[in-house]
């Protein structure tokens, strides 16, 4: 008995050897990849905890395998090697997970969307986000899979079902479910083009933008900050207005009923004066003013202006609309709307 307490004592303390040599060999090996990499050092932090737990397991599978009695089918041995391949799994999963989530996050931070134009770095970042929770979901399927085709029932049972051609039509039929239609429709989103993060869109006869898309549903910022959520599917069969599709820039308009004594030479003149005092929230290309209507006593003027985004378009409206006001107010009085009745 003592020499059997010996030899593990001898395994247990080889395997936490090998383990910490191995942590020590990767600690190394990220230090010098750091060097030529600066995002290495923030992979080290991410994956360090994780890698450490796998190192642990291998080495607690490897002290069972070399104290283990050959031959021995003891309820307790199977147990505890079963619970450590499952624990191996786990891990793994987790260690997997925290490596993708890093390089995802990485190709995120080099996404920026507050610059002028981020239009494709929107498009990256939607699709980035959806990817993020496809590959947790991803590796938690075929973790779960690992871990049941551990069992050796289940995994008679996986084997027969894997190579019956009846699990296409099982799987064909789930994804006819509502569920999984939102799901595949919100894979199509991302990678279609039709909506991204931060989009200006027109749903259900309201203004707002796109704040998140998940697998299932999409959440839409209102302008006065409620939040409209939609399911993915909604965008695929509904018709709905992208402002921001193919560019950040917009053009927006300013109308207002004025009197027929309007003097329009005169307010199409000081126009290049209101643009000037809108600083930076007008983008310089577009700037008109045109009368689109002239019925039922009313003149109606129409000002077009354009902006970098949807909220700097919407302050250099209301600052155009309160500019021309005040100065009709001071300088043409006449032109304010007045009914008259004969």
């Amino acid at each position: 008995m003592a020499l059997s307490w010996t030899n593990a004592l001898i395994a247990a303390g080889s395997a936490l050897g090998g383990a910490l040599a191995l942590v020590l060999a990767a600690h190394v090996a990220f230090r010098l990849l750091a060097r030529r990499w600066p995002p290495g050092a923030a992979l080290s932090d991410s994956a360090r905890v994780p890698f450490r737990a796998l190192a642990l397991v291998i080495a607690a599978n490897g002290w069972v395998a070399s104290v283990r009695p050959r031959g021995a089918e003891h309820w307790g041995w199977s147990a505890g090697a079963l619970g450590l391949r499952i624990t191996g799994i786990v891990v793994g999963a987790w260690l997997l997970c925290a490596v993708l989530l890093f390089l995802e996050d990485l190709t995120l931070g080099r996404a920026r969307t507050d610059v002028r134009d981020n239009r494709v770095a929107r498009r990256v970042r939607t699709q980035v986000l959806l990817v993020r929770r496809l590959t947790v979901a991803a590796v938690v399927v075929v973790a779960l899979g690992a871990i049941l085709l551990s069992f050796p029932g289940v995994r008679a049972l996986g084997a027969s079902v894997l190579a019956s051609a009846g699990l296409i039509s099982v799987v064909a039929a789930l994804a006819a479910q509502s569920t999984l239609a939102n799901v595949f429709a919100g894979i199509q989103l991302a990678f279609n083009d039709a909506i991204k993060v931060e989009d200006a869109v027109i749903v259900e006869a309201e203004w707002g933008t796109i704040e998140e898309i998940t697998l299932s549903y999409v959440v839409v910022r209102i302008w006065d900050d409620r939040r409209m959520i939609l399911p993915s599917t909604y965008f695929t069969t509904t018709p709905f207005q992208n402002w921001t599709r193919r560019n950040s820039e917009l053009m927006g308009s300013v109308e207002m009923d004025l009197d027929w004594r309007v003097d329009t030479d005169r307010l199409r003149a000081h126009l290049p004066t209101v643009m000037a005092a809108a600083g930076d929230m007008w983008d310089g290309r577009v700037s008109h003013l045109q009368v689109t209507d002239a019925v039922e006593g009313l003149v109606r003027v129409r000002v077009l202006v354009t902006s970098y985004d949807a909220p700097t378009l919407y302050d250099l409206r209301c600052h155009v609309r309160e500019a021309l006001v005040g100065w009709l107010r001071e300088e043409q009085p006449d032109a304010l709307p007045r009914w008259r009745i004969a």
